[in-house]
């Protein structure tokens, strides 16, 4: 918005040549970073002590860790406080004439309202049901496929370097150039829906202990914020994309504004979700970001990458249908509980040292993932 409102008018105003400076993304970025940390950090008192006036508490599962008992009634629906301080920033610096900001941003906001009806169910009903798994899943695949449509099946206004790669697959630590299969759109147009979904899933099953979602997912944002910004960076007519024979897609560069929100967006709320927390994010959070994941994962040809570099998500949901599996054929539990994070918990395992070294862990997939560009 304030790209679109305030850039043209450089040229009409010899002293707002500054302005200039808005043609940046690095400094967009910045900016957006910078917007939705003071947005959250000034909203986030005021927001907290709403939802203990209104009662929105967190409801505990009765079969988890007895340490979470006292967790119980502790102001849930975080997600939005991060939604606001994530759209706003974007939709104020980035150029939301780009199909990739505006479809990300469009599931981000989609699946935030499915995670607000779980949530609002489960406070109502006082129970961890909330809404039933399959008319979630309806509902994510009808948000992601309409964004997904919108941008792989539609050729109006869509970028000329997107077209001819939309649906190849990049292989992580192989050139581009070299080996990267054109698969059939009855064959991709499912698959990037999938992506987009059960990244969104996993996020959501990461979220059970305070800072443990919120810490992967900035790590995952500041990730993608390099590879969408090299994806589509041109200096001085030289391409970061074609040195390191990576998809290059001009238009995905503006993403990097998005990842920037959600960056910020994600201190200013981990300020108060981290040990012990003052809010919970929520489904209503961890739907939305990982929605939001997804979309970065499709938009800048990481597909495949995303399940390295979104490790933790990937094993947390592994260990879910893992326990699932063992208990429904042999009657047995792998796990002392899912997710693993609950498992190491049931160990005795303090929840500060469980959340830093997934931190931890999560840095070194991002780094690994970030070599990939330069290994191939």
């Amino acid at each position: 918005m304030i790209y679109e409102l305030f850039y043209p008018l450089k040229s009409h105003y010899s002293w707002l040549s500054w302005l200039n400076v808005l043609r940046y993304i690095p400094f967009r970025t910045i900016m957006a970073t910078i917007t939705a940390m003071v947005l959250s950090f000034v909203l986030a008192p005021w927001f907290i002590r709403e939802l203990k006036r209104k009662q929105i508490g967190q409801v505990v599962r009765s079969e988890g860790p007895a340490t979470h008992h006292v967790k119980a009634g502790t102001p849930t629906m975080g997600g939005a406080l991060i939604l606001l301080s994530l759209l706003l920033p974007t939709a104020l610096w980035a150029d939301l004439r780009n199909p990739f900001v505006l479809s990300t941003t469009a599931v981000t906001a989609g699946y935030g309202v499915i995670g607000y009806l779980d949530d609002y169910l489960k406070i109502k009903r006082k129970n961890t049901g909330g809404l039933p798994g399959r008319y979630k899943l309806i509902g994510q695949t009808l948000i992601g496929g309409a964004a997904v449509a919108y941008t792989f099946l539609s050729k109006e206004g869509m970028p000329a370097d997107w077209i001819q790669i939309r649906t190849r697959l990049a292989i992580p630590f192989v050139a581009f150039s070299k080996f990267s299969p054109d698969l059939p759109l009855w064959f991709y147009f499912p698959f990037a829906i999938f992506v987009v979904v059960a990244t969104s899933n996993a996020v959501n099953l990461t979220d059970g202990l305070d800072g443990l979602a919120i810490g992967p997912v900035m790590i995952n944002a500041g990730t993608y914020l390099i590879l969408a910004y090299v994806a589509g960076a041109t200096i001085a007519n030289f391409s970061l994309a074609a040195y390191l024979d990576i998809p290059k897609i001009a238009s995905a560069g503006e993403l990097a504004v998005y990842c920037g929100a959600v960056i910020g967006a994600g201190i200013g709320f981990l300020w108060y979700n981290t040990y012990p927390a003052q809010v919970f994010m929520g489904d209503l959070g961890a739907l939305a970001l990982g929605g939001g994941l997804g979309m970065l994962a499709i938009f800048t040809k990481n597909e495949l990458l995303s399940v390295l570099l979104g490790g933790i998500f990937f094993v947390e949901t592994a260990s879910v249908i893992t326990q699932v599996v063992s208990f429904k054929l042999t009657g047995k539990r792998v796990f002392l509980m899912a997710p693993i994070h609950h498992h190491y918990e049931k160990k005795g395992w303090a929840e500060p040292k469980i959340i830093v070294r997934f931190w931890i862990i999560s840095i070194l997939l991002a780094l690994v993932s970030l070599v990939s560009m330069k290994l191939r």
